[in-house]
């Protein structure tokens, strides 16, 4: 007797079927029956917009992960020493772009990679950073090292030198020879005596015609302040002519110490009215700008050849300095020493001695042509036998030496013809 409720579920219990019951063969009893059927896929699932959307995060994905990785080893590539084992200069010129610049150093061998170098460059945001210059890459220099050295902008400098006493000539020849610098010369020479002599610091392609600018500009500037600064009482009518006084104070000594009082002379002398009988200006009557070669003394016969800068035949200052007075000088001519000297000349020591009265000087010019004749005299014990230093020099006409054009009926300021250069 079943006691239990209908469809209570119970073990052992068939629930009560409200349809009739079909009587099955023995085969159908044996065949098995069909499992739960799957659920079915929402049409969502099915939809060719998640099938895209699906396909667009995983290709992202995938990007994703690559850039990373190509990240990772760029930043290494970019960081790691570089392949120039000896390192080399690198020239930026102005208006260059980043590839441009990558380009040519992958080409030189001072990069590895010219696409790693351009896409750091622009990661760290220097795209337009980088300065046209010449550059001194290290060796081994990594990529980053080089963009940091071409973004500060500190290029290989170079250096040209115009000393005292160089002509506008000379100076002119210098820059004209130094390979650094780029352009023509001028097709005009600058008045003498207007050049700086100074020190230039470049950088390898600026423009001669920017150097002979800046010396002009600074030797006029230097001029007029130094002359603001003058002493009340100069016996110089203009600041042309103290130019040319300090021109030949320039190349008179090249002693500091004694600057201002071979300017002294030469403003006593122009005070009372005597000839300034100056060497340098000797010189420069026979050769202008270009100098006296080194191989040629100054003889007897040029003191006395008429040119318009040959002190010792013109009453007064030359027409236009010598060569390109330094500071020192034009110093020593604004406030020069106060003495009464109206002579000098050398002392076989690379000075001067000086005097204020004719027989003073004479004296001093007796003493220095017997230093002469003795080191004369010593150098040719010296030599070998037989041999002649002044073979080559004519009898007629021999060097001044600063005592034969020195004489009491002279009384010249320098008295040391044939020293000066």
């Amino acid at each position: 007797m079943n006691t239990n409720p209908v469809g209570n579920g119970e073990f052992g219990q068939r629930p009560a079927n409200t349809g009739p019951i079909v009587p099955k063969t023995a085969s159908e009893a044996l065949r098995p029956e069909a499992g739960t059927p799957p659920p079915k896929r929402s049409r969502a699932s099915r939809s060719q917009v998640v099938v895209f959307m699906n396909f667009v995060i995983s290709s992202v994905m995938l990007l994703v992960l690559a850039a990373g990785v190509a990240l990772y080893f760029g930043k290494q590539e970019f960081t790691e020493p570089g392949p120039s084992a000896n390192g080399d200069t690198f020239l930026v010129k102005a208006n260059t772009g980043v590839q441009d610049i990558a380009d040519q150093l992958e080409r030189r061998g001072l990069i590895s990679d010219a696409r790693v170098f351009r896409l750091g460059v622009r990661a760290f945001g220097n795209d337009s950073a980088l300065k046209a210059g010449e550059y001194e890459i290290k060796p081994r220099a990594s990529m980053r090292d080089i963009m940091e050295l071409l973004k500060s902008g500190k290029s290989v400098m170079y250096s040209l030198t115009i000393p005292e006493g160089l002509t506008v000539e000379q100076a002119l020849q210098r820059i004209a020879d130094e390979p650094a610098l780029s352009g023509d010369m001028p097709s005009t020479t600058p008045p003498e005596g207007s050049l700086a002599t100074d020190t230039l610091r470049f950088t390898r392609g600026a423009t001669r015609q920017q150097m002979i600018d800046k010396l002009l500009a600074d030797q006029k500037k230097l001029v007029d302040e130094v002359w603001q600064r003058r002493a009340p009482d100069l016996p110089l009518a203009s600041i042309e002519d103290f130019v040319t006084l300090a021109s030949i104070v320039e190349k008179e000594t090249g002693r500091g110490d004694e600057r201002s009082r071979v300017a002294a002379v030469f403003l006593n002398r122009l005070a009372k009215g005597m000839r300034l009988q100056s060497d340098p200006t000797i010189i420069y009557g026979l050769f202008g700008g270009k100098g006296k070669p080194a191989d040629r003394p100054i003889y007897q016969s040029d003191i006395q050849k008429q040119t318009p800068y040959n002190t010792y035949a013109i009453n007064g200052l030359p027409p236009t300095p010598i060569a390109n007075p330094g500071r020192a000088a034009l110093e020593a001519v604004a406030n020069p020493s106060k003495t009464d000297d109206l002579y000098f000349v050398a002392d076989g020591t690379g000075g001067h001695v000086f005097a204020a009265t004719l027989d003073e000087h004479n004296e001093n010019v007796a003493r220095y042509r017997a230093l002469q004749k003795k080191q004369a005299d010593d150098a040719a014990k010296a030599a070998a036998a037989g041999a002649n230093g002044n073979a080559d020099k004519p009898a007629a006409d021999k060097p001044a030496d600063g005592g034969d054009s020195t004489g009491g009926d002279n009384g010249d300021a320098g008295g040391d013809a044939g020293d000066a250069q």
